[in-house]
């Protein structure tokens, strides 16, 4: 049998890559964007609740009624977007929130708009469904978007800009005034934006987030995926979601119902406990120890030799791994595991070209312990 064209053109993403390697080598994984918080008590008792009162069959394809409406309080709380329940999704994680909302808005052969480093799925996905992709470079410490690169960028085809914030895997947390300025671009280019906000609850410095949902004139034209892998440590779970208007909403749950079905349905019932019970506090509690985290460990990293930045957001950081041998990124990380036991992720999962040649990404979440010894490991460089 031939494969298709679709089925030659995904290949296994270096994040997962790395992880299987690690896992042959029996390192310590800072490669995958694993979680290592304890699932909040709520969230764990409710899925069992839900287990035990036979909560086992299908849901509807938009998701729990009950938890699209506890996800549109959540987000009416914490930054008043007037979101109301006809205006949420659920689907299998992020992933699938942002598989069925780009099915529903964009055409084979349609634009759209990446910033540079980005995240592989992203491309992955909009490959898998025939878009072609622009990509604008941003530039680093703080990875800067060059707006009027951006217009010069948008041609006759584009009809979406993506953006990834907080950014995995550069940790760019966008300010109000790029939201604002993005938005002027998206009205006189009619384009329509998706806004990855996952990271949302890890921000540091004191910095507040702005949702794209935020800005008045994005409202009508954004699609917010988000999702609770990460704030909840529940990677495995697969439950996220997607804001946006009604007739998306609509069309994306077609699509839900084509590929997944529903959302795994006890499971639901963890989250929603998790959204009714835990209080604010529980969110800033988790920036407050990652950024601790970030701080120890980046000052690590500098102290090693491998130059990196104090990121803004996220719990990634990309670190200069020029010093080590190889002649490039792939090569360069091979030898840090195989000094130091350490896996990470080669930069050419988030850019097109060489430019990620010297990166790499680490991931910083991690057990006290764990992150305590991979600090020790990086002393062997």
């Amino acid at each position: 049998m031939k494969l298709s064209n679709r089925a030659n053109n995904i290949a296994q993403s270096e994040i997962r890559a790395m992880s299987i390697l690690c896992n042959q080598k029996k390192g310590l994984n800072m490669a995958q964007g694993l979680c290592d918080l304890e699932v909040p008590l709520p969230v764990v008792q409710g899925a069992k609740e839900g287990i035990d009162a036979g909560h086992n069959t299908y849901t509807s394809a938009y998701g729990n009624y009950k938890l699209r409406a506890a996800i549109a309080k959540k987000q009416n709380d914490f930054y008043d977007q007037g979101v109301e329940v006809d205006n949420v999704l659920v689907s299998l994680g992020a992933t699938g929130a942002f598989y069925a909302t780009a099915m529903s808005l964009l055409n084979e052969g349609d634009e759209v708009v990446l910033f540079e480093p980005y995240y592989g799925y992203h491309v992955a996905t909009l490959q898998s469904i025939g878009c072609k992709i622009k990509y604008i470079r941003t530039t680093p410490p703080s990875y800067e978007i060059d707006f009027n690169e951006l217009k010069e960028a948008i041609s006759e085809e584009t009809k979406a800009v993506l953006i990834c914030n907080p950014s995995n895997p550069s940790g760019k947390v966008y300010t109000k005034e790029e939201l604002e300025t993005l938005s002027s671009i998206i009205h006189e280019n009619d384009l329509f934006l998706f806004s990855d906000e996952m990271y949302e609850h890890f921000i540091y410095d004191g910095l507040a987030f702005s949702s794209a949902l935020s800005i008045e004139s994005l409202k009508e034209r954004t699609v917010v995926i988000s999702g609770f892998s990460k704030i909840y440590s529940i990677t495995g779970w697969r439950l996220g979601y997607a804001i946006t208007s009604k007739e998306v909403i609509d069309a994306a749950s077609a699509f839900n119902d084509l590929v997944y079905v529903c959302p795994p349905a006890p499971l639901q019932h963890g989250i929603l406990k998790g959204l009714n019970e835990l209080s604010k506090s529980y969110y800033t509690d988790v920036a407050k120890e990652h950024q601790e985290k970030r701080d120890k460990f980046i000052k690590a990293l500098n102290d090693a030799g491998l130059k990196a930045e104090y990121v803004k957001g996220a719990y990634y950081v990309l670190a200069d791994i020029s010093k080590l041998e190889g002649a490039d990124d792939k090569e360069k990380v091979l030898t840090l595991l195989e000094k130091t036991g350490i896996a990470t992720v080669p930069a050419r999962a988030f850019y097109q070209d060489s430019e990620g040649i010297n990166l790499a990404r680490f991931c910083f979440s991690k057990k006290a312990e764990e992150l305590d010894e991979a600090i020790e490991r990086l002393k062997r460089l």
